[in-house]
């Protein structure tokens, strides 16, 4: 698998990154024989970067990734997350120390390569919402201690929330990687989208982030799952899924992916997943994209997509019809 570097760090990382999060929800309810299986298919197969956090499965994902990587780090990057809510925010530098200790001890490591903050950032309209100011303030220099004690090499966050406040923590200097969303549905990460995209305009932040040397993730990339063009969920996966970055509700995003199957049917992609998936991966400016599984066969799936590379001018110019298209559209009565 095609290795970039992520943004100033010197770190090599895969194309793909195996996300051990619940939306999946291999990592958090599968069986340990399948999840060894899977991480160990992984490591085979190039994917060299495992994304996990404290609440994914309420410390479940982290137990069994450390489980299954057994110490084991050679080659790989590892990185995990904290989320602050308001009554953390009178003790910032205990409460991330005692969660990346009680991370350490479930990954079974004495360190981790990237620690992120796991928090939507000034939007009142979401849970857990910090203020900017509260970053920089208190957050950044709780993280930056934990770092010169060598429990993380590098600090990153979750870009969730309010453009201007995500722009300004990409340029702080303080961070060198970013979870970004950017999928079909929600295209502004990577390129300008009209003022009545049904979308949060995240103001090219993909473009800011290499201009800033910060490694970017691409995160939700299949739209929660909305990208297989179906409402159905895996049993291992969270039975609902709200939209991160849509303006609008899950039925409504499954119905605007199928929107793209025309591109499908004419063979730029096998399935709308793939088409999802090497979309992100035309952007250059993204360094890694992250899936989130349910089985092997769907990382597979994920590796094959990714592996097949970059879509064509002629898809790319096809997928921009269909997206602005949404800008204006009515939506079928059964969803309005």
């Amino acid at each position: 698998m095609e290795m970039r570097s992520f943004g100033n760090t010197g770190l090599e990382v895969s194309r793909l990154t195996f996300g051990c999060g619940a939306v999946g929800g291999l990592m958090t309810k599968g069986d340990a024989a399948d999840q060894d299986r899977a991480i160990a298919w992984a490591r085979d197969n190039g994917i060299n970067f495992f994304d996990t956090a404290a609440s994914y499965g309420n410390g479940a994902s982290e137990t069994n990734l450390g489980r299954a990587l057994n110490g084991n780090t050679d080659g790989i990057v590892v990185s995990t997350k904290v989320g602050l809510g308001d009554d953390d925010l009178t003790n910032v530098a205990g409460t991330v120390a005692q969660s990346l200790d009680a991370s350490l001890t479930r990954l079974k490591l004495d360190h981790v390569d990237i620690f992120q903050l796991h928090n939507t950032l000034g939007r009142a309209d979401f849970r857990d919402t910090l203020k900017v100011d509260q970053v920089l303030d208190d957050v950044i220099p709780a993280f930056e201690k934990l770092r010169d004690a060598g429990k993380t090499r590098f600090l990153g966050f979750t870009a969730k929330g309010d453009a201007d406040d995500l722009h300004k923590l990409v340029k702080c200097g303080a961070f060198s990687s970013a979870q970004i969303f950017y999928n079909l549905l929600v295209p502004s990460a990577g390129e300008a989208v009209p003022a009545d995209y049904p979308a949060d305009d995240f103001g090219q932040l993909l473009d800011v982030a290499m201009d800033n040397g910060v490694g970017s993730i691409g995160v939700r990339v299949l739209a929660g799952g909305a990208m297989s063009g179906s409402e159905a969920r895996h049993s291992l996966g969270m039975p609902s899924v709200d939209p991160i970055g849509s303006e609008t509700d899950y039925a409504t995003d499954v119905w605007r992916a199928l929107q793209f199957m025309p591109l499908v049917e004419a063979g730029h992609a096998a399935k709308l997943t793939e088409l999802a998936m090497r979309y992100v991966i035309s952007n250059p400016a993204l360094v890694t994209t992250e899936i989130g599984i349910a089985t092997l066969e769907e990382l597979q799936e994920a590796a094959s997509a990714v592996n097949r590379g970059p879509l064509s001018d002629e898809a790319l110019a096809q997928i921009r019809k269909v997206q602005a298209g949404f800008a204006a559209s009515t939506l079928p009565a059964d969803l309005d």
